[in-house]
């Protein structure tokens, strides 16, 4: 039987992330904060490591400082190990002068790295999902169906079809048919693959396992840009390709509004995803911050990170993310409060004209998304918006009905936002 360790994770890093934006004005997609502390990126990297994978690129392309940053200050292995987390960035070489053109055309245009790593075995990943997956268990049945190609999927609710790639499988677990996102109901019904009325459809999770050789044949040979669209429905037709059945929690963080209320889940008792997981822990860049101090205030349902100071605030359905300062008589509720990069110091509160990071004295915040460094001043309103709806203001973006305040926005005291 094959090992773990003869398996190369490769995380694609993604695009412009335009569905995220604000949040990706200034970062990678897999560089946006989750639960307060992580990254997008510390979720496909853990999942590696917790199974036995310790070779690991990430491709990426856009806006990757920060994404460069956050991996290089986290991720490295001792000496003594095999093991490495690499950035594989689009570059321009002797065969190529463009970007990348998609998920296939990223691989591809890295071939002559994948070859180097010397792994039979290949494992495609993305960057912007919320799971907990053990890839040995995929490993396992990838070798024992003997399969070329494996596929992650997961049961569909009939609303959802046309955001996925839907799949048939026979007995033997093999896919006989592939299509990607199909729109109209009547493309859909050839798909029912599950006796659930609610659940009828097999979708896929983006994750696929490659024998190595085969990925090379197949990129070799093709053009194709996309593993959904036109690599998977084409191997199909060549190849022994496989679906493995995950049935565990799995979110695409790829718009604004599945960001947001998958955030507001993991403030809850029942959250959906268990970071306090003791076997499988998710692992990010360690920060030397003190405990949070909490004077007087009321928490109801809040995911509170390190080196925070609340006062006598009231807070409800939040995350309080890293560094966060929240002052007396404030009251936020739904909201994503990201917190900040740094503490301020004289000089940068001398150039923010002595207005503090944070959240000022008497405001009221309700189902907003505020992004790092952002400086509230006191007595700020921001108002619930109705769902559907969408405004863009010259110091906020309304997405969805969700109001985001951009990286490093200062709001001046007494501002409304309200629709």
């Amino acid at each position: 039987m094959p090992a773990v360790d003869q398996i190369l994770g490769v995380i694609l890093g993604g695009g412009q992330g335009s569905r995220l934006h604000p949040l990706t004005r200034d970062r990678a997609k897999p560089a946006v904060p989750i639960a307060g502390k992580y990254r997008l990126i510390d979720i496909p990297i853990s999942n590696c490591i917790n199974a036995g994978i310790t070779k690991i690129a990430v491709l990426t392309q856009y806006s990757s400082v920060s994404l460069h940053r956050h991996i290089s200050q986290t991720y490295f292995f001792d000496a003594f190990s095999k093991g490495w987390v690499q950035i594989w960035a689009a570059e321009q070489t002797l065969d190529t002068a463009d970007w990348y053109q998609g998920t296939a055309d990223a691989v591809r245009k890295q071939l002559l790295e994948i070859r180097s790593a010397n792994c039979p075995y290949t494992i495609i990943l993305a960057g912007d999902h919320l799971y907990r997956m053990d890839y040995d268990k995929m490993a396992e049945f990838h070798w024992d169906n003997k399969a070329d190609i494996t596929v992650a999927v997961q049961p569909v609710h009939k609303d959802e079809a046309y955001r996925f790639g839907l799949l048939k499988v026979n007995k033997d677990n093999s896919i006989t048919d592939f299509v990607e996102k199909p729109k109209e109901a009547e493309a859909q019904k050839p798909f029912v693959s599950r006796d659930d009325p609610e659940y009828p459809f097999l979708g896929s999770m983006g994750i696929y396992m490659f024998n190595t050789d085969v990925l090379v044949d197949v990129l070799s040979r093709t053009k194709d840009d996309d593993f959904g669209g036109e690599v998977i429905p084409s191997a199909i037709k060549t190849h022994n390709v496989a679906a493995y059945n995950f049935e565990g929690y799995w979110e695409d963080i790829g718009t604004i509004r599945s960001f947001y209320e998958t955030n507001l889940s993991l403030a809850r008792p029942d959250s959906p995803f268990n970071f306090h997981d003791p076997t499988d822990p998710i692992y990010t860049h360690p920060r030397f911050l003190p405990g949070s101090t909490i004077d007087g205030a009321t928490l109801t349902n809040v995911l509170l990170a390190d080196g925070c100071r609340i006062h006598r605030a009231e807070i409800s359905n939040s995350i309080v993310g890293l560094r966060s300062q929240v002052e007396d008589g404030v009251v936020m509720s739904d909201t994503i409060l990201m917190g900040a990069d740094y503490y301020d110091t004289p000089e940068r509160l001398a150039r923010a004209n002595g207005m503090p990071i944070g959240i000022g004295a008497n405001s009221h915040i309700e189902a907003a998304i505020l992004d790092k460094n952002a400086r509230i001043g006191e007595g700020v309103v921001i108002e619930r918006f109705p769902r559907g709806t969408n405004e863009e203001r010259e110091d906020c973006v309304v997405i969805d009905g969700i109001v985001v305040i951009p990286k490093s926005t200062t709001l001046p005291a007494g501002a409304r936002i309200a629709p």
